[in-house]
């Protein structure tokens, strides 16, 4: 059954008066009879548009600063009506109220004014009380009443307007009433989260309004979505949509490249969101080369980042590899015509943006919540463990391998050289498998381990690890230490010239 009904009257209550005034006059050439207040109230008027003050039904003014408008029973009388239900009516009749079909409510803006970093007072004044009251009346009662709650569905309502002339159906009130519910559910979040800021309440509450609908998840046959404003992190240049494989690398690759944020030209390749190359040069040019140098055959596909802005000899030798998605600061002119030419690389600028300060992911039957590891291993944090004190190209290795240890799935080793990934070992159950593993990989491609540095994402239980790896040329390790039998390998590297450093913080990576 449509339940088509026809507005006779409805009731606008707005912050932001953008977008309204084509709404407004278009309600008034249907003859539809609008209740408003304050502002709203005399912006309609200026429209040259009559309007009925709610104090006119209320017999009663706007109080306490105007804290108390719209807060009573012939407001929220003439909304929460059943109109099938004869006592509704009669009440209606006896109490005069009148009947109200449509509500038009814009709440203040609270998120806004947290972010601005406005005094609590102000930040308490714009919690909206009469104005979330309203949108939940009306789209409680959606049977009766459509409530747009929002600056971004005016246009929608708009069309409704001009399409139906002021006539609407069941499932259009439906569908405004689940807009409605969004919009309010969304709001008290933010509330929340703002009186929660020091998590002294054991809940999680996110409320994301910005998604999109991707091909698919992780596989062809899983749904996937994304949650997010993509546009406040990236302006896309070119390329084909990104899939959700696409959005993970592209997460994995900022978070990396972030480590290096200020410094030399760095560039990096990641695959399944681990690095598989990345050196930092003295030209993004020779950046880039050295860090392809690291992995050749992993980079086919993978996802290509700069902490600078990407050049035309550098973009020229980008074009002979097939790679999905290039991120960077910027990109010289040249440089992205010379990218465009594969029209389904994708090109990102990245922009700054701070991103969340929280880690969220799925756990059994509900989530897990954790804080970001920002802890950056830094040389006021290394504690020498060793006889052995590293050199200061040693040192400056060991720091930038352990960023990159930072960022690889454990169990991981992480071998560079001369502020080049040699190999890592990702995502092994034995920390000795991954030491193996980063070994043959390096040797495979020609690396000369002799001088390499070697870092782990967590303590050595055992010698074994600094013996393979002294073996193989590496001449210092950096680690987190914490292990009972840390004594062990520091006795090995005592007993063989390795320096080691103990950062007393682990990486783990799950």
């Amino acid at each position: 059954m449509s339940q088509l009904k026809q507005a006779k009257s409805a009731l606008i209550s707005v912050f932001s008066k953008d977008g309204l005034e084509p709404i407004a006059k278009r309600l008034n050439e249907l003859g539809v009879t609008i209740y408003s207040t304050g502002g709203t109230e005399k912006f309609i008027k200026d429209l040259g548009i009559e309007v009925i003050p709610v104090e006119d039904i209320t017999s009663y003014p706007s109080i306490l600063g105007g804290r108390v408008k719209t807060l009573h029973p012939k407001v929220f009388g003439g909304i929460l009506n059943r109109q099938e239900n004869e006592s509704d009516v009669k009440e209606l009749e006896e109490y005069e109220i009148p009947q109200i079909d449509i509500v038009i409510v814009d709440l203040y803006p609270f998120e806004k004014t947290v972010a601005s970093g406005a005094s609590e007072q102000d930040i308490i004044e714009k919690i909206d009380i009469g104005g979330i009251s309203l949108i939940r009346a009306a789209a409680k009662n959606f049977k009766d009443v459509l409530c747009v709650s929002s600056v971004a569905d005016y246009k929608e309502f708009e069309n409704l307007l001009e399409e139906k002339g002021g006539e609407t159906n069941l499932t259009d009130r439906k569908k405004f009433a689940a807009k409605a519910f969004n919009i309010s559910s969304h709001y008290d979040t933010a509330i929340f989260n703002y009186f929660n800021t020091k998590e002294e309440i054991d809940v999680y509450k996110e409320s994301i309004q910005n998604g999109k609908t991707l091909r698919y998840g992780e596989n062809p046959h899983q749904k996937g979505q994304f949650f997010g404003d993509f546009e406040m992190m990236f302006d896309k240049l070119h390329g084909k949509e990104l899939s959700y494989n696409n959005l993970l690398d592209v997460d994995a690759a900022v978070n990396l490249i972030n480590e290096f944020k200020g410094e030399a030209p760095t560039f990096a390749i990641l695959k399944h969101n681990n690095a598989c190359g990345i050196a930092q040069r003295n030209s993004i040019y020779q950046a880039y080369l050295d860090a392809l140098a690291g992995d050749p055959v992993s980079a086919f596909g993978g996802i290509l980042i700069s902490n600078v802005e990407i050049d035309k000899a550098t973009a020229e030798e980008i074009h002979k590899l097939f790679c999905e998605v290039v991120i960077a600061p910027s990109f010289s002119t040249e440089a992205e015509e010379i990218l465009k030419a594969k029209k389904n690389r994708i090109l990102l600028i990245q922009k700054e943006t701070e991103l969340p300060q929280k880690q969220v992911r799925t756990c059994l039957n509900g989530v897990l919540v954790q804080d970001k590891d920002h802890k950056t291993d830094a040389a006021e944090d290394l504690k020498q463990a060793t006889n052995n004190k590293p050199t200061d190209a040693e040192l400056s290795d060991l720091l930038f391998a352990s960023k990159i240890c930072k960022h690889t799935k454990s169990n991981t080793i992480v071998l560079a050289k001369n502020k080049q990934l040699c190999a890592s070992g990702t995502g092994q159950t034995s920390r000795v498998d991954a030491l193996k593993q980063s070994i043959e990989k390096a040797h495979s491609f020609e690396f000369d381990l002799k001088g390499a540095v070697m870092a782990s994402d967590a303590f050595f239980p055992f010698p074994d690890c600094v013996e393979i790896a002294g073996n193989a040329g590496i001449s210092a390790v950096i680690q987190p230490g914490g292990s009972i039998k840390d004594q062990l390998s520091i006795d090995y590297c005592n007993e063989n010239e390795i320096a080691m450093v103990i950062t007393g913080t682990r990486h783990f990576k799950h």
